[in-house]
């Protein structure tokens, strides 16, 4: 199941409108809805908002819908604290658990790179300042 359809399916089990999670995520409903329809890719600050919402971790939403369980130190995960953490499938699962931790990679990929954006900028200022007291 795509992470968007689980989203649209959670919402519904929690009697949620499309409204109200648009409401609670501080989003419009257009771009809330292109997120369950899957037109958007959300980034990972934007799954984790919406694990709040269900109040569930974003490792629970990932693996919500699916059979295999996600395991951190032999026991089952409780928070997202930890990044070391394994799926626990079998061989029918493999492939489903393989994209949702390429899913996880390319999300952090992208908050690395909107770090580095950041500190840049943060630097060219800090640059522009240093300039302006000389």
């Amino acid at each position: 199941m795509k992470i968007n359809e689980k989203i649209r399916q959670l919402r519904e089990q929690h009697q949620l409108s499309q409204e109200n999670m648009a409401d609670k995520l501080g989003m419009s409903v257009t771009g809330y809805a292109k997120i369950e329809r899957g037109e958007v890719r959300s980034t990972l600050q934007r799954l984790e908002q919406i694990s709040e919402v269900f109040e569930m971790d974003i490792c629970e939403l990932f693996a919500f819908g699916e059979n295999e369980k996600i395991y951190f130190n032999n026991s089952v995960v409780e928070s997202t604290n930890s990044n070391n953490f394994l799926f626990a499938v079998g061989n029918e699962n493999l492939e489903k658990a393989i994209q949702q931790l390429q899913l996880m990679l390319t999300h952090k990929d992208e908050l690395l790179l909107q770090k580095d954006k950041i500190i840049h900028g943060l630097e060219r200022e800090l640059e522009l300042l240093r300039k302006l007291q000389n």
